[in-house]
């Protein structure tokens, strides 16, 4: 860039206030996702899907593939913001979940117990048992669904015996055309998610750990193989390795 270019910080780059490109795309799409208006509402009206308190939400990858299920009782905004945005949550600070992977969002608000304060103890105890059955119902239906029988949760839904119907819910992405096009490429997402993968083993070095972070190991290292395989097949498979007498040109 010649001196009489503009620069996109200014006069000096180390005085930019705003995030990197990627980090303040995902903050946008992520607030206009939560200040998505509910169609699913019985009552008719038409609030931000953000703003229910009790529900259930989970991730899906750049494949469709179901990669993390939670739920909330404090509200859908709050709770997914701090998983994807604040990384304040066990999920990310233990690479269990990378931000970077999640391409689309669903949610299942429950709007039957919007007045419910989940700090009332007697009276949220129906709420809540109601919340763990959906959570339990929407964590079956992603390991059904998912090709490789299991997602990324360190640990299983709160077990019980109320069965519930899944709701209405509300699904749509938060990643933009622009950042599609930059971590969609397959060597990317294989790198990211080794990077991922190499974290999650160095938490678990580290620490005395139950089953569930080696459970997710084991998931990613799946997930990763296939991501991987299906690349090389992709680029040509063993037609495409050369022999020793042949020339080893990067492509």
């Amino acid at each position: 860039m010649s001196s009489s270019e503009p620069s996109l910080f200014g006069s000096n780059p180390d005085h930019v206030r705003r995030p990197p490109f990627e980090t303040d795309d995902l903050r946008s799409n992520l607030q206009r996702f939560l200040d998505s208006p509910f169609e699913g509402d019985p009552s008719g009206a038409r609030p931000p899907v953000g703003n229910y308190r009790w529900g259930v939400y989970a991730f899906f990858d750049y494949d469709g593939e179901p990669i993390y299920v939670g739920q909330t009782n404090e509200q859908l905004r709050t709770r997914i913001r701090r998983h994807l945005t604040n990384q304040r949550t066990d999920a990310v600070a233990m690479s269990v979940l990378d931000p970077f992977e999640v391409f689309e969002i669903e949610v299942w608000p429950l709007p039957q117990f919007q007045t419910v304060s989940a700090k009332d103890k007697v009276s949220a105890q129906p709420a809540k048992a109601h919340l763990d059955g959906l959570e339990r119902l929407i964590t079956a239906q992603a390991i059904a669904n998912s090709r490789f029988k299991a997602i990324l949760n360190e640990k299983d839904p709160p077990p019980g015996a109320l069965q519930v119907e899944a709701p209405p819910s509300f699904r749509d992405r938060i990643v933009s055309p622009r950042v599609h096009e930059l971590r969609a490429h397959p060597d990317f997402r294989i790198a990211r998610r080794a990077l991922i993968i190499s974290r999650l083993a160095q938490v678990i070095s580290e620490r005395q750990v139950k089953g569930g972070l080696r459970r997710v190991l084991l998931t990613q290292a799946k997930r990763l193989q296939w991501l991987a395989g299906r690349r090389y097949e992709a680029t040509g498979g063993a037609a495409s390795v050369p022999t020793e007498a042949e020339p080893e040109d990067e492509e």
